[in-house]
């Protein structure tokens, strides 16, 4: 089968591989679509932490697999063989399915494991970033505890976005957010569309979305953010106050890792609020802690998701997410991955919000 392989930095290539082989309490899925992460785009760019990705000399800790390894972790498809001891009620050859991709070592020793929290795990990893297969490859074995069954009504294509969706759902649900709350989003890249999307199916009553790209702001206001602000050019606690009754917002969600955008956040954020943090920091932040003292603040952050897969496809099955289509703005071949996928997410990053690979 064909699979686009990452070898390093710099060094995707789609190529032939062996089909996978089907282990007992596994599903084979024939893969129909799979997002463009900004995981890859930081792979692409510069090499994964170890505990994440492996090298050419050193295999990861859970997959025992050394580089190159199948590209891919935001995928849907639909199941082909069912293997020994798969729970036939759950899943059936032609089902159509999306995957949680995240691996950990699953060790008693383990405390995260152990307890449950597997995002958690010090080892913790993805398919398609440790090994073990990917989503940009034809087909994939996959634990049939990590796949989840659409609904007829679910098209693969939104399938293929269930996993960024579990992201933003994880946070949300994580942070002090509850049904009627004003929330301000800092970034409306891929994660924070999602966490817009989020917000809006959980209730909340504003959605403020702070961003600098014009053709960003644009699909903000698109997808119905109650204010859209641009920070080079607005005060963005001004407006946050004025939109709140003169409060600050009762969550802010930080998509953007950058220390501007958390100076915003500590600054519109209520007293007694939450921040909560989304993003990968390339460089560390600096904080005054008293500006957390004197408010009260409380500041978390998210890894992945944990147990969030069947409330996300629950949720989309009740219609309470509208327009994701509009999310998705080009599809490809497994063939134009890299110029038109990867290339394409860093140099046209302000209008491209999610690319998905046919394979």
């Amino acid at each position: 089968m064909r699979a686009a392989r990452y070898y390093g930095p710099g060094d995707v290539r789609v190529e032939e591989v062996p089909e996978p082989q089907l282990k007992r309490g596994q599903v084979k899925l024939k893969l129909a679509w799979c997002g463009i992460c900004g995981s890859d785009l930081h792979a692409y760019h510069a090499p994964l932490p170890a505990t994440t990705c492996p090298t050419l000399d050193e295999p990861h800790y859970v997959t025992g697999e050394t580089l190159p390894i199948t590209l891919g972790h935001e995928f849907s498809g639909t199941v082909v063989e069912v293997g020994p001891g798969v729970d036939n009620h759950k899943l059936k050859k032609g089902q159509k399915v999306a995957v949680e991709p995240l691996l950990s070592c699953k060790e008693k020793s383990c405390g995260p494991c152990a307890g449950g929290y597997r995002n958690a795990c010090p080892h913790v990893s993805f398919l398609g970033i440790a090994g073990w297969g990917g989503g940009l490859s034809e087909y994939i074995s996959v634990d049939q505890d990590l796949v989840y069954p659409l609904p007829d009504h679910i098209s693969l294509e939104i399938g293929a976005m269930i996993e960024p969706l579990s992201v933003a759902w994880h946070a949300v649900k994580r942070s002090a957010f509850k049904p009627g709350d004003k929330c301000l989003v800092m970034g409306s890249g891929p994660i924070g569309m999602m966490v817009l999307k989020v917000l809006q199916a959980r209730g909340a009553s504003w959605v403020g979305v702070s961003e600098p790209s014009t053709e960003r702001r644009k699909m903000a206001q698109q997808h119905q953010a109650s204010q859209v602000f641009n920070p080079r050019s607005e005060d963005v606690v001004a407006g946050t106050f004025k939109a709140t009754d003169n409060q600050g917002a009762d969550v802010v969600f930080d998509c953007a890792g950058i220390q501007a955008s958390l100076d915003l956040a500590i600054k519109a954020v209520r007293p007694r609020g939450n921040i909560m943090d989304i993003a990968l920091w390339d460089d560390p932040a600096t904080i005054h802690m008293n500006n957390i003292l004197f408010k009260e603040i409380s500041i978390t952050g998210i890894i992945g998701y944990d147990r969030v897969h069947q409330e996300v496809v629950d949720a989309l099955a009740e219609g309470k997410f509208e327009g994701l289509e509009k999310l998705i703005t080009r599809k490809i071949s497994l063939d134009e991955v890299v110029e038109k996928g990867i290339k394409a997410l860093m140099a046209e990053k302000d209008t491209q919000i999610k690319i998905l690979v046919h394979p």
